[in-house]
């Protein structure tokens, strides 16, 4: 049954224990994300989002490629934390990594000299709406995700390992599956310390 926005809004959240009992399938799932992108708005119509998404032997790299380059840098005594951590964005179902095409951007900056300072702040906030758009759409689906940042530590390796343009620019991944264990409670700060109200 379809969910309204609202029970979406308070539904979302960070789920770290994640697990592969999805109760719908890997094509549901891509289809879900690519109407997301298809619809997300964003300046001058410029759609310049770029997403991957990762299932199978591929997930599991992306997670191995994360593990290898913290272990670079990760302090000893702390690498057994680290490795628990990864662990269980790696026992989900899949991860979407999330992209800017600087190309993109870098034309519109040409095109118009005007707002050339603002595409680049615009494309953040576009895509920001992607991130979000994809994490209601799974929360309705009954999935768990969270949003992490390995970037710019994974750049590199990850456009390597799945052959993608060096003009795009690795924003977060959102490793995704299901629900193994809910989030705690969330608190919040009085909303009459955060929104006024004119007129």
């Amino acid at each position: 049954m379809k969910k309204d926005l609202s029970s979406l809004f308070s539904e979302r959240r960070s789920i770290y224990h994640l697990g592969a009992k999805n109760k719908v399938s890997e094509t549901e799932i891509t289809e879900t994300i690519a109407h997301a992108l298809k619809f997300c708005p964003s300046a001058f119509n410029s759609q310049s989002a770029r997403l991957v998404v990762l299932y199978g032997d591929y997930y599991q790299k992306l997670w191995d490629i994360v593990l290898t380059e913290l272990s670079k840098i990760v302090p000893d005594d702390k690498m057994s934390q680290t490795i628990e951590k990864i662990k269980t964005f790696a026992a989900g179902t899949g991860t979407v990594l999330f992209f800017e095409d600087g190309n993109t951007i870098e034309s519109l900056q040409q095109k118009f000299p005007l707002y050339a300072e603002n595409f680049p702040v615009w494309s953040l906030e576009s895509n920001g709406m992607l991130q979000y758009m994809i994490w209601l759409a799974l929360t309705e689906l009954g999935i768990g995700a969270s949003l992490q940042h390995y970037n710019p530590l994974i750049d590199d390796e990850v456009k390597l390992a799945f052959n993608l343009p060096g003009h795009w620019r690795l924003l977060a991944q959102m490793p995704f599956g299901s629900i193994e264990q809910p989030a705690d409670e969330k608190s919040f700060l009085p909303l009459e310390e955060r929104l006024k109200v004119f007129g």
